[in-house]
């Protein structure tokens, strides 16, 4: 029951809302429609607003929970969300692996399939007059544009592509579970109206990209079923709705995982505790379940065995973390008697470092247990493993590397402007 402000935009598929009763945030209303060719074909699609605004809530919930910035807050009913209030950056950002559509218009001499490494980035000014015209890097930047008072300059352009990339590749790991092919996504970014900073926004919906489901073209499930009908029916507009009902059933599927894992860390003393926790915090941050316990290789190694059974015994994934200092012999032994991973991550001391992490690095032949000095490299280290086959944990992996990406290009701007 929220109070709705003045309309501050509508589009061929939704309506924007200002909210009085929430400042510097908008109501994304969807609308029962669905268009292509820039609305030269438009159709009413009874539930298609329901089914775009799931498609959208749990696409934006995936990524804000992966560390992606976004606009989205949260899902206010069956066919509308709340919004941080965006001044739009009128591009369409595209990113391609698969050649298909219009870039084999544009591109004549490359077959559809072609695929791409890395994924390709596209950009279109937003202009249904113009049928949205390709634009250069050099084109957005000399445009000078400015929104809530962020001028759109190299920094915000390269921000923009790094995201585009980030945000294609995590969604194409989180279909790939399902044996669904993302081929291609078109996104828009906005620069938030409170934090002037350059955010994901608008919507991601069934309208937004290119699915095949086993990699197969003929069984595409995306809009492109509504652009290749020759002429639309009744039984035709049903097709497109089963085809954009599937998607929003399985997409709910994205933020879940089958996949388990743990981090257990074993430590040789209780006087270790403070660094453990360092390691059990940074393992919470990736969500995965992190355990601590104290046995010594050393004066109790059959306690030791016995612990690393334990956990052998129920089946699921572990990763063990070996923390000792002194003479290191808890993550050796544990790296000779176990088939699952094992890191060291020793406290070093100010005195006696520099030699007692000898005891981790140089370890008997036959032992493959690598050593990070760092409690939360430690807990990295055990994510980059799970996300081999945790999409969520992937995800936050990829989200970090692009949000430490975007926190050293600022850096380097306001660096920049100081000294100018």
């Amino acid at each position: 029951d929220l109070k709705l402000g003045k309309k501050v935009n509508e589009g061929k598929t939704k309506e924007v809302y200002e909210l009085p009763d929430i400042p510097g945030c908008v109501l994304m209303q969807s609308k029962d429609q669905i268009t292509a060719g820039n609305a030269a074909r438009k159709d009413r699609m009874e539930g298609k607003a329901a089914i775009s605004n799931t498609t959208t809530s749990c696409v934006f919930q995936l990524l804000q929970e992966a560390g992606i910035k976004t606009a989205f807050v949260r899902k206010q009913s069956d066919t509308a969300f709340i919004a941080a209030h965006c001044e739009m950056i009128p591009i369409e950002w595209v990113c391609r692996r698969i050649a298909t559509g219009s870039f084999l218009k544009r591109n004549p001499g490359v077959k559809e399939g072609y695929k791409f490494y890395p994924p390709k980035i596209e950009m279109f000014y937003k202009d249904d007059a113009n049928n949205d015209p390709q634009w250069s890097e050099e084109q957005l930047i000399e445009a000078n544009f400015c929104f809530a008072g962020l001028t759109i300059g190299q920094t915000e352009v390269d921000i923009m592509a790094r995201s585009t990339q980030a945000i294609f590749e995590i969604l194409e790991k989180s279909w790939q579970p399902q044996n669904c092919t993302l081929v291609d996504l078109k996104i828009e970014f906005g620069v938030n109206i409170l934090t002037k900073e350059i955010v994901l926004a608008d919507v991601i919906d069934n309208d937004s990209w290119r699915l095949w489901p086993s990699g197969d073209r003929s069984q595409q499930k995306d809009k492109q079923s509504y652009r290749d009908l020759k002429e639309v029916t009744p039984e035709a507009l049903q097709m497109v709705k089963r085809n954009f009902e599937w998607v929003a059933e399985r997409v709910e599927l994205l933020l879940k995982t089958k996949s388990q894992g743990r981090v257990v860390v074993l430590m040789g003393s209780p006087s270790d505790l403070s660094h453990c926790e360092k390691i059990k915090k940074a393992c919470a941050t990736f969500g995965i379940p992190c355990e601590l316990r104290v046995t010594s290789a050393h004066k109790g190694p059959d306690e030791t065995l016995r612990i690393k059974a334990e956990y052998e015994g129920d089946g699921i994934p572990t990763v063990f973390v070996a923390v000792a200092g002194r003479s290191n012999g808890l993550g050796p032994v544990m790296s000779g008697n176990t088939a699952y991973p094992v890191v060291n991550c020793p406290p070093l001391s100010a005195d006696w470092g520099t030699q007692d992490v000898w005891s981790s690095l140089r370890l008997p032949s036959g032992l493959g247990c690598p050593t990070t000095l760092s409690p939360e490299g430690a807990a990295q280290f055990a994510a980059q493993i799970f996300g081999l086959t945790n999409h969520l944990v992937w995800a936050k992996l990829r989200s970090n590397m692009l949000n430490t990406w975007i926190s050293l290009k600022q850096a380097d701007k306001k660096l920049r402007e100081c000294t100018l």
